[in-house]
């Protein structure tokens, strides 16, 4: 079996888990009463982790089908993958912080799954993963535009509902404007610089063919020379 057909496997393997993590991270959350119905959604580690399961099932059929990734699902790959794994780092400070200042944090096994487990075997997908060629600078713009996006809203929504998916956008459980603006501003900064290491990574090793090599003519035997 070529080793771009058992990328598709993994492929189908990966969005496979991460559905059972984020079906278990939902009926978690509804037993344990930490999350109501609907504000599973709100949070952004839930919404990219969907993302990433559509990816990677669609993925894994392209990858059955085709040698190669096409352009757009390169592009897709670098938007989501940056968005779960800035949220990964984002939710493992998040942990540090809650033991620094004795705050007691339950966290299931699904949202180890989600916010570690899978953007690691995205990362290494990226590197090795048979098919995919360098992507472009321009999408950094793409990434960071979402979470602004997101963040408007999700402000807005928490002025209504009073409620709001993460404590730091919340100015009632801040020190003040100063630290929002902060912690906001260093989250972007690290979604752009997840976006920069994920296109640099791809920009540095494509794991396509060369494309000249199959124009490139066969150079002629000794044979061909014999009269």
């Amino acid at each position: 079996m070529s080793r771009r057909r058992w990328f598709a496997f993994a492929r189908f393997a990966a969005a496979a888990l991460c559905a059972a993590a984020l079906v278990h991270r939902l009926f978690w959350g509804l037993s344990s009463q930490t999350i109501a119905g609907q504000n599973f959604f709100a949070y952004l580690t839930m919404q990219s982790n969907i993302a990433f399961l559509v990816l990677a099932a669609i993925g894994g059929v392209i990858a059955l089908r085709r040698d190669e990734d096409p352009p757009w699902l390169t592009d897709v790959r670098t938007a989501v993958l940056s968005w779960t794994i800035t949220a990964g780092l984002i939710f493992g400070l998040l942990i540090w912080q809650s033991g620094v200042r004795g705050i007691p944090m339950t966290v299931p096994w699904s949202d180890h799954v989600l916010h570690f487990l899978l953007p690691a075997i995205a990362i290494i997908a990226w590197i090795i993963g048979p098919g995919r060629r360098a992507a472009r600078w321009r999408l950094v713009l793409l990434v960071v535009a979402f979470p602004i996006l997101w963040g408007l809203f999700t402000l807005w929504r928490g002025s209504m509902i009073g409620w709001y998916p993460y404590y730091f956008l919340d100015l009632r459980q801040v020190s003040g404007f100063g630290e929002f603006l902060g912690t906001v501003a260093f989250a972007l900064a690290v979604f752009a610089g997840v976006a920069s290491g994920l296109i640099a990574l791809s920009r540095w090793r494509q794991t396509v063919p060369d494309p000249d090599a199959r124009r490139r003519p066969t150079p002629p035997s000794g044979d061909d020379f014999v009269i």
